[in-house]
């Protein structure tokens, strides 16, 4: 199950949530504060998981793209 960052258009409350995809479309994630359904998605972190095998190959210039060129 996904994570979501959600803001309550009633009260202004942001949280985060796990919860099913199918719980967020139709809407049956509910503000903790107040209990308003009607949420906005707050877009805030972004996670991203590299899996490497080796360090062989990796790029020389790194320290400037980060490792996410197609070097």
């Amino acid at each position: 199950m996904p994570f979501y960052d959600l803001k309550c258009s009633k009260c202004g409350n942001e949280f985060n949530i796990m919860a099913k995809m199918s719980e967020r479309g139709n809407k049956q994630i509910c503000c903790p504060e107040c209990g308003n359904c009607e949420l906005d998605a707050v877009f805030k972190n972004i996670n991203i998981i590299q899996s490497r095998k080796s360090n062989e190959g990796e790029c020389p210039n790194k320290h400037v793209c980060g490792g996410c060129c197609s070097h």
